[in-house]
């Protein structure tokens, strides 16, 4: 008996679109959390590159990711790429232990570390400028 075929998936239809639309579908509540978090990347990389990849704004410096944003019903995630000892968190505000990225959770604007968030894009942004 063979296996069963696996599922081809096909290409997303937003893959690489501008992330304007992005914002523009997040819960009211989320986008002005997404709005900050984008201010912040765009200060901290102002070379970085935005496009829609998995339905989500992701920030490129000199082709390699540098940070996502994420929506979800009650959150959002600022999602980190590098290492986990790329990013000093000594409050233990960032989730996850995967050995390619970390990410911040918030739920409210008042929740946002600016001066962490800061920090920490500034690192992702040099980790990806050293790729290049």
């Amino acid at each position: 008996k063979r296996p069963p075929a696996s599922k081809a998936y096909g290409r997303r239809a937003d893959l690489g679109a501008p992330i304007d639309g992005f914002f523009a579908k997040q819960q009211p509540h989320l986008r002005p959390i997404l709005q900050e978090l984008r201010k912040l990347v765009e200060e901290a990389a102002p070379d970085a590159t935005s496009a829609i990849k998995w339905g989500m704004p992701f920030y490129t410096v000199g082709g390699h990711m540098m940070c996502a944003l994420a929506g979800f019903k009650a959150h959002v995630n600022l999602i980190l790429s590098g290492p986990p000892d790329t990013f000093a968190d000594p409050e233990g505000r960032l989730e996850g232990d995967a050995k390619t990225g970390r990410h911040l959770k918030l739920r409210s604007l008042d929740e946002l570390p600016r001066a962490s968030v800061r920090r920490w894009l500034r690192a992702a942004a040099d980790l990806a400028r050293k790729k290049e």
